[in-house]
């Protein structure tokens, strides 16, 4: 079983019409409402990859009970820890051509549903051979949060998948307890390191950095130009093909669910590269975020380039 981790997940509704006015009633016909969170777009797109899927994170209120509901009826486990306080909504208004976000701040966390999740994690891992942990933290919990976790599957020997930016992620690789792989794209990596990184060869010289030197993989996606990736001491540039993008939101999220897979089905090296950049491909020819055509795997696969360009 693959476990995903979204700590602070959420409802995301999406507000569709030709136009939206200010100061008056908008009526709006197109809605749709899923279970959001980056960690939650991971465990849909595993789920189309026939992988066995488990999530975590905290639920509460009417909204932590939609998306119970929503991931049972996708075969995801529910490993959620109850808490007091409501999930939130995240709401997109798509109108004119434009895109406006209303984005709840969401719920604090209790210490002692902090310590609950902590405490029932190691049982959890017993029935996952990867995790994945996607996004930001909900307010209540300290920056060390992700430590702590990745601490605790490491002693379970379970690699974690970390997918976030920031101090978060400056928190969690100045640690000591190192992730297996993380994904940072072009900008968050200039962010993370503070310099500013406008061509390949500034990228690999980043990679070289003594901060990643414990992490077998960083992958660091470049949209539409692929991506380059270290792997140990080697680093690949790996060429995406040309596609008609149609929603590339969560392409990144999607990545996260292919390198999982790979792992869990124990590709290596180049395979593995090919087979998790693919998905983030494949989501963004995809209207819906978190989705894949499971039948254009294979091609795509083949579609990605991968060259080693350094040692």
């Amino acid at each position: 079983m693959i476990l995903t981790i979204t700590l602070n997940p959420s409802v995301d509704i999406s507000y569709k019409s030709d136009s939206f006015n200010q100061d008056t009633v908008n009526r709006i016909a197109d809605v749709s409402k899923t279970a959001g969170g980056k960690g939650l777009n991971v465990s849909r797109v595993l789920k189309q990859l026939e992988a066995e899927v488990g999530a975590a994170g905290f639920l509460g209120g009417n909204l932590g009970d939609f998306i119970r509901s929503e991931i049972s009826l996708l075969g995801i486990y529910d490993f959620f820890t109850e808490i007091q306080g409501e999930t939130r909504n995240c709401i997109a208004v798509i109108h004119d051509e434009k895109q406006t976000e209303i984005l709840e701040g969401g719920p604090v966390i209790a210490k002692k549903e902090a310590e609950l999740f902590l405490e029932k994690l190691p049982e959890n891992l017993q029935q996952a051979n990867v995790v994945t942990i996607s996004g930001s933290l909900p307010k209540g919990l300290a920056n060390d949060f992700y430590e702590k976790i990745i601490g605790i599957a490491n002693r379970n020997g379970t690699p974690v998948l970390l997918d976030t930016k920031g101090e978060l992620l400056a928190q969690a690789l100045g640690s000591g307890n190192s992730p297996y792989l993380i994904k940072p794209n072009q900008e968050e990596l200039a962010d993370l390191l503070g310099e500013k990184l406008t061509t390949e060869r500034q990228i690999v010289e980043a990679l070289n950095s003594i901060l990643f030197a414990d992490i077998p993989w960083v992958v660091v996606t470049l949209g539409k130009n692929g991506a380059l990736v270290k792997h140990n001491n080697a680093v690949y540039r790996a060429t995406a093909p040309k596609i008609d993008a149609v929603n590339p939101v969560g392409s990144g999220d999607s990545v996260i669910a292919g390198f999982a897979a790979g792992i869990a089905r124990h590709l290596a090296g180049e395979e593995l590269i090919k087979y998790g950049l693919s998905m983030g491909v494949l989501n963004a020819m995809q209207a819906k975020t978190g989705q894949i055509d499971p039948e254009k795997v294979d091609w795509c696969v083949r579609q990605i380039q991968v060259e080693r360009i350094l040692k």
